[in-house]
């Protein structure tokens, strides 16, 4: 952009501070202004117009330096725009595509994209078909995620919801997705401890991570979600499918819900402005699984929002549960047990997730939730105190050979093929009244071995595609089993 008196000079147009509230600023002059628009103070911060009327328009900052009464004030009729492109993979940025610190610095892109575009229409759209991997057991083989859903991550704070989207992260930059980590209002601390794991882990190169620190300017941190949104589309267009993480839209809601009540907006339930549902469609609708000029790629996006003591029923919450195709609940007394991830599989929902899924992983998902139904219920019928069977022990027992396979570390990935064979061959162990664990504590030697050996992956990935039900599979299991698991091991 240029300068003050640039725009002065070209448009003609001046206009005069009347009133100043921090973040938002009041203006008269300015006739031909227009909503959206970006203005430029004599100083040279910028904003931009978020409302008027015929004698006063309202504008919001994005400087930290308070803007006193009687500063001039010019429009530049250009909108908010963000730079694109590759050279940002391995940034980090704040939503004006500015490096976040002076170490960060770096050639901006010569692309310029509008923050604030309108969600692609219907027909560009595809049905979603494709399963996106998240190398975690509970989510990829019992709540399913497909490329282009919209699953919103919710549950207390410190229940390791940021940790499952770093995995998620992991998982699919390891496939050479693009992906991009919003952080909304962190802690700068937090920002460069998530750098550091991407960079540890060497995936950095095929992330963007677009940040706000809680001391930064309010309506920067507004911007966020959009200006991430933004890079996700652009990154769609040159034909990469992108996973895109939210991280987290309580705090955006917050944010928005300041800038609204200090503009004088009348506040609705808990104080949010009316307009807090449409700002948070306008933005999730961008996402989706899309017809592009370079084949069918998808835009999946994994909001996170923040609940207290478990409650789903808050303004925030319902409005994103009802926008999003489905729900993953992390809960905190399963946290407390020492479960990880602490997704409760019985209070998550997966509305189109389920369709990406072959016949052999729809067996291996209704086994496994029809198996684990059947255990909480019995778990539930101990705390009476009540003398239990031996059917009823040796269920409980195998419910906690499950739930072990289904924990998984932070720090690791395990393919979706690897799961499916590791988990039948667990189920055939338990059918065959053996006591015996696949995985132990080789798990990490286990996948080094089927993502390093070519021959065992090729053989282990073609058991899984050509076998059409569980029962089939469990078959070949006790064929080859034991003879695969040892190769995995070696």
């Amino acid at each position: 952009m240029k300068d003050f008196n640039y725009y002065l000079n070209s448009i003609s147009e001046i206009g005069f501070v009347e009133q100043a509230s921090n973040p938002i600023v009041y203006v008269s002059g300015l006739p031909k202004v227009k909503p959206d628009e970006i203005v430029i103070f004599e100083g040279g911060s910028i904003g931009i117009v978020l409302s008027f009327t015929s004698k006063i328009v309202e504008i919001l900052i994005f400087s930290k330096n308070p803007i006193i009464h009687g500063t001039k004030v010019v429009r530049t009729n250009e909108f908010l725009q963000i730079p694109v492109g590759v050279e940002l993979l391995g940034k980090i940025i704040d939503p004006f595509g500015n490096p976040l610190t002076a170490l960060d610095i770096y050639k901006k892109p010569s692309i310029l994209r509008r923050i604030n575009n309108l969600a692609s229409g219907i027909l560009s759209r595809k049905t979603i078909a494709r399963q996106l991997e998240t190398g975690v057991p509970i989510v990829d083989l019992v709540m399913p995620l497909g490329f282009g859903q919209r699953e919103l991550i919710i549950g207390d704070r410190k229940t390791g919801k940021t940790n499952f989207l770093l995995q998620a992260i992991l998982a699919q930059a390891k496939q050479k997705h693009i992906c991009i980590y919003a952080a909304i209002g962190k802690k700068r601390l937090d920002i460069k401890s998530t750098e550091d794991y991407f960079k540890k882990q060497g995936i950095f190169d095929k992330i963007v991570i677009i940040a706000s620190g809680f001391d930064d300017p309010i309506g920067l941190s507004f911007l966020v979600p959009f200006a991430a949104m933004t890079i996700a589309e652009y990154f769609r267009d040159e034909g990469h499918d992108v996973l895109l993480i939210l991280d987290d839209l309580t705090t955006h809601a917050k944010f928005y819900r300041e800038i609204s009540l200090l503009g004088g907006k009348f506040p609705g339930r808990n104080s949010y402005p009316g307009d807090m549902f449409y700002t948070h469609a306008k933005l999730l609708e961008r996402a989706g699984n899309f017809n592009t000029k370079k084949g069918e790629k998808a835009i999946t996006c994994l909001p996170a929002v923040e609940t207290v003591q478990g409650d789903l029923s808050g303004y925030i919450q319902t409005n994103i549960m009802s926008m999003t195709d489905g729900h993953l609940y992390f809960d905190s007394d399963l946290f407390a047990k020492g479960r990880r991830p602490a997704i409760n599989p019985f209070l998550s929902v997966t509305r189109v997730g389920g369709q990406t899924q072959s016949a052999l992983k729809r067996g291996v998902n209704r086994e496994i939730l029809s198996f684990l139904t059947i255990a909480e219920k019995m778990q539930n019928f101990t705390h009476f105190g009540a003398e239990l069977t031996e059917s009823t022990k040796a269920t409980l027992a195998v419910g906690e050979r499950v739930i072990k396979f289904l924990d998984q570390s932070p720090s690791t990935t395990m393919p979706i093929n690897l799961q499916v064979l590791l988990f039948s061959m667990l189920w055939d162990n338990i059918l065959q009244n053996k006591n015996v664990e696949p995985i132990g504590k080789d798990i990490d030697k286990i996948i080094d071995s089927y993502k390093n050996k070519a021959t065992l992956n090729k053989e282990i990935n073609k058991i899984i595609e050509n076998t059409q039900s569980f029962n089939d599979l469990l078959k070949i299991i006790r064929e080859k089993g034991e003879k695969l698991l040892s190769q995995l091991k070696q």
